[in-house]
């Protein structure tokens, strides 16, 4: 199944999605902030999963890509209520990949629906970032702006314009992770770029000490930036599903 598919979640807003037919577990991804799901993993993903015969699904959050959504109330809650949603419009357990943002989502998914996960693979991990990374590394005026106006308009070279919300970073304190143990049972396999300079290759060895549960893997890729999308990174991405997906066999 190729064509773009719509799931009717919360307030009548839909989320795109594509799926490939296939056996075992199905794979999810879910990507990351601002990242659609025609990016360069997403779509390796689902070619991997037309060779090997994997079931896969991938979507577009709230407000991203194809989806529906007014970007302005856009947070973490409603994308973690709308992977929730598509995980439960699927049947039988899922393998869950979640990439920078979508990491955090993931892993709110697998505390939310423990019955269903598979494993996880998180690829650069942003937990938290809301207060952990972005809150910290605006400028002083531009925190400023944000409390007194209740937004900002950030302008990236190459990626566009876009705002940032007090609503967001105000919602995303419901959702913070490492103040805590994380119970989750599900294996979970990390990568994590050393020259990341979006994600601090030690947030991702946090939360490694908060995860408690499971068997978790950490592989720190040297060299490995942000997206980690060279070739030598999407085969480890597609091995580490593809083991994923056989231990939920045994």
């Amino acid at each position: 199944m190729d064509d773009i598919q719509y799931l009717q979640c919360r307030g009548g807003e839909t989320l795109a999605w594509r799926r490939v037919d296939g056996d075992g577990p199905t794979v999810v991804w879910i990507g990351g902030f601002r990242s659609d799901m025609e990016g360069t993993k997403a779509v390796a993903l689902d070619a991997a999963a037309r060779a090997r015969g994997w079931d896969y699904v991938r979507y577009d959050h709230f407000a991203h890509g194809r989806s529906s959504g007014d970007w302005r109330m856009a947070t973490i809650g409603r994308w973690r209520e709308d992977a929730i949603c598509m995980i439960d419009s699927l049947e039988g357990p899922v393998v869950v990949v979640g990439s920078s943002m979508g990491g955090w989502v993931a892993l709110l998914l697998a505390l939310a629906r423990p019955g269903r996960m598979a494993g996880l693979v998180l690829i650069n991990p942003a937990q938290d970032f809301t207060e952990r990374l972005m809150w910290p590394g605006l400028a002083d005026h531009e925190r400023q702006a944000i409390l007194r106006d209740g937004e900002i308009r950030i302008v990236e070279a190459g990626r566009g314009e876009y705002v940032l919300t007090l609503k967001m970073f105000e919602e995303g304190r419901d959702w913070l992770l490492l103040d805590a143990p994380l119970p989750i049972a599900a294996p979970i396999h990390i990568f994590q770029g050393r020259a990341d300079d979006v994600v601090p290759w030690r947030h991702a060895t946090a939360l490694v000490e908060r995860l408690t549960g499971g068997d978790v893997r950490l592989d720190l890729i040297e060299g490995g930036d942000h997206r980690l999308s060279t070739p030598d990174d999407l085969e480890r991405l597609v091995e580490a599903v593809d083991r994923m997906r056989h231990q939920a066999f045994t």
